[in-house]
């Protein structure tokens, strides 16, 4: 791209408007206008004052300015925008959906008291991250120009160097089963012959229509309604080959 505009521009809708919200509520909190008393998640606020805002909130907050923020940062514009323009190229609804799937079961996971954390965005963005060394498994990521591995075991990686610098260890543990779930019940369960049973709800399809966000699903001119593009059937000799084919709704 030949500007930082252009650039911004040519990213995905979902990845770019969660990036983008992300940056703002860091923003917002460096300038002082927003804390993160009043955003953080907690279910005594939200049962018994009605603070429904800390429901979604809490998601858009990956703490201050500072390394560990770009790096966040960068994973949702690497890994998300790679993932939204490679397996969920036009399915849009899809992707969205499996974003709202990851905030509902970490919201769920979060209510444990071991569990618990009071920011999910971290969790989200390694959610993402999980998704896309599954679908992406024999890239080969290159570690600080260290080492290179391959990235099914990246998030592994990134959970033991957060443990090594002394962040904490349940964020990122959260997007890990939350994405896990949700790649086991759209892919690795209807491949070994169960049904899928995590469709995309018809209400995410209609926003994402109404609103016009992301390039329109091909249509399927035998039935004539939209669908999602499915990926060709690859072998599935070796270990770790990600997905034989992409399941539609």
């Amino acid at each position: 791209m030949s500007s930082p505009a252009e650039w911004y521009n040519s990213l995905p809708p979902i990845s770019k408007g969660y990036g983008t919200l992300c940056l703002a509520f860091t923003a917002a909190f460096q300038l002082g206008l927003i804390t993160p008393y009043h955003i953080g998640l907690s279910y005594s606020l939200v049962f018994k004052n009605f603070q429904l805002w800390r429901l979604f909130t809490n998601f858009f907050f990956l703490g201050p300015f500072s390394i560990n923020f770009g790096i966040r940062l960068l994973m949702i514009a690497r890994y998300g925008v790679q993932l939204e323009q490679g397996p969920f190229d036009r399915r849009t609804a899809d992707f969205l959906w499996m974003m709202i799937f990851g905030t509902l079961t970490m919201l769920v996971l979060s209510a444990i008291p071991y569990l618990y954390s009071p920011f999910l965005g971290i969790s989200l963005v390694f959610m993402l991250l999980y998704v896309w060394s599954r679908e992406f498994p024999n890239s080969n990521v290159n570690i600080y120009g260290l080492f290179t591995l391959k990235a099914f075991y990246l998030p592994w990686m990134m959970l033991g160097l957060d443990v090594i610098f002394g962040s904490p260890l349940v964020p990122d543990l959260l997007g890990i089963i939350a994405g896990h779930l949700y790649y086991f019940l759209t892919v690795l369960h209807p491949l070994a012959g169960g049904k899928n049973i995590l469709r995309t709800p018809l209400w995410v399809r209609k926003i994402v229509a109404r609103w016009r966000i992301g390039a329109p699903a091909p249509y399927r001119a035998s039935a004539g309604v939209a669908t999602g593009a499915p990926a060709q059937p690859e072998s599935n000799t070796g270990a770790f080959r990600g997905r034989a084919r992409r399941l539609t709704d």
